[in-house]
C-alpha cells in the first residue's frame, strides 16, 4: 500500500502512515480549520489499510516487530479528538487476529492534560497505550550543535 504523509502546518500535524518501513505517526499541533477535510481521507487510507492487512496470508508484524503507532501531539482540540479515536478504532480490529500493535503516546513531562488525554482515548478504545515522557530542553540544551 502507498505510504501516507501530510506535511505539517502550523494548525495541522504531520501524519506519516508507510507500512513498509513500520512508521505510524501523528506529530505536531492538530487544530485544523476544516477538521473533516484533514481527517477523512487518513481514516479512510487507515481503513483500507486495515482491510488489506486482514485479508493477507502473512503479516509482517510480529511480536518482535509489531506494528508500531506513535501520537506525539502538543495540542490537538476536541474535533480532532474524534478523528484520532476513529483511527485507534480501526486499529483495534488487528490484535484479535493475531497482528500485535504497539502504540506510543507521547508527551511533554509538564504537560499532564496531554497525558491524560491519551488514558481517555485509550479508555474510549479499550486499547493499551505505552507513556512516553519527553524531557524539556534547556535553553542552553536548544543550542547545542547550531551557530
Amino acid at each position: 500500500m502507498q505510504k501516507l504523509h501530510i506535511a505539517p502546518t502550523r494548525l495541522t500535524p504531520e501524519i506519516l502512515f508507510s507500512p513498509e518501513e513500520n512508521v505510524f505517526l501523528i506529530r505536531g499541533v492538530s487544530s485544523p480549520e476544516d477538521v473533516r477535510a484533514l481527517y477523512y481521507p487518513v481514516v479512510e487510507w487507515f481503513r483500507t489499510f486495515i482491510n488489506e492487512t486482514l485479508q493477507k496470508e502473512g503479516s509482517i508484524y510480529t511480536p518482535e516487530n509489531p506494528l508500531k503507532f506513535q501520537t506525539d501531539l502538543t495540542y490537538f482540540n476536541s474535533s480532532s479528538a474524534k478523528f484520532i479515536y476513529d483511527i485507534f478504532s480501526e486499529l483495534k480490529r488487528l490484535p484479535p487476529l493475531g497482528i500485535p500493535i504497539v502504540i506510543e503516546w507521547f508527551h511533554d513531562e509538564e504537560d499532564i492534560d496531554m497525558k491524560e488525554a491519551g488514558i481517555d482515548i485509550a479508555s474510549l478504545a479499550e486499547m493499551e497505550f505505552i507513556y512516553i515522557q519527553k524531557k524539556k530542553l534547556m535553553p542552553d540544551e536548544r543550542t547545542k550543535g547550531t551557530l
